[in-house]
């Protein structure tokens, strides 16, 4: 299942990290896909360094505080980040990511967008899960994460250039319908907070602790 998180950055954080993203130099993308992926690749990366490595820390540190991308992803690590301009018609065709990435598996992907929609043409993200085609194309700052084991495209970019951070989560949870799971009660256990039932709060929060005891490798 899909979620957009749309306050993982405020307003001025996302444009800071536009800018500094903008400002790093790129490399072409093919470098880091995989055998068949190459075929489909034609995009850029920001090339590794300092200030790239900079701006991905960034948005760790973002995620990392996000209580509802923990609710949802349950991170063990990160498995990768990089930064990725598309222009001038390239496009990223069918694909799905990589099992294992720097050692670690990916069980989570995601995007997050920060040029402004209204600056490019194209370059939607379109998760393709058998019965239709979802396209997203989301604000400046706003991220949308998704099971890694997706097929997925990016459509061309035909005016302007599309610079987002993407990148791969290993969960504690490694079972997708477990994580489910356990965020249908994280929200439960807030509804039953904000309405001061706190004795509803602590049962709802034992069950959810005592599954992840169970689920958590």
């Amino acid at each position: 299942m899909a979620h957009v998180l749309s306050d993982v950055l405020s307003a001025a954080e996302a444009r800071a990290l536009f800018e500094a993203a903008a400002a790093l130099p790129f490399e072409d993308g093919a470098k880091t896909a995989g055998r068949l992926a190459k075929r489909v690749k034609d995009n850029q990366q920001a090339a590794d360094g300092t200030d790239t490595q900079a701006v991905l820390a960034r948005l760790e540190r973002a995620l990392l505080a996000h209580p509802v991308f923990g609710a949802l992803a349950y991170p063990k690590s990160f498995a990768k980040l990089l930064v990725s301009r598309t222009e001038g018609g390239g496009q990223y065709g069918a694909h799905v990511d990589n099992a294992l990435m720097n050692g670690a598996r990916t069980d989570l992907s995601f995007t997050l967008f920060l040029t402004p929609p209204e600056d490019y043409v194209g370059g939607e993200l379109v998760i393709m899960d058998g019965l239709e085609d979802r396209a997203v194309k989301l604000g400046q700052g706003e991220l949308i994460l998704y099971p890694s084991d997706s097929l997925h495209r990016v459509e061309p970019v035909t005016e302007g250039a599309r610079l987002v951070i993407v990148g791969w989560v290993q969960s504690f949870v490694s079972d997708p319908r477990a994580r489910e799971i356990l965020f249908d009660l994280w929200t439960a256990a807030s509804v039953a907070e904000a309405a001061e039932d706190f004795a509803q709060v602590q049962r709802i929060s034992k069950a959810r602790s005592n599954l992840l005891r169970m689920w958590a490798v």
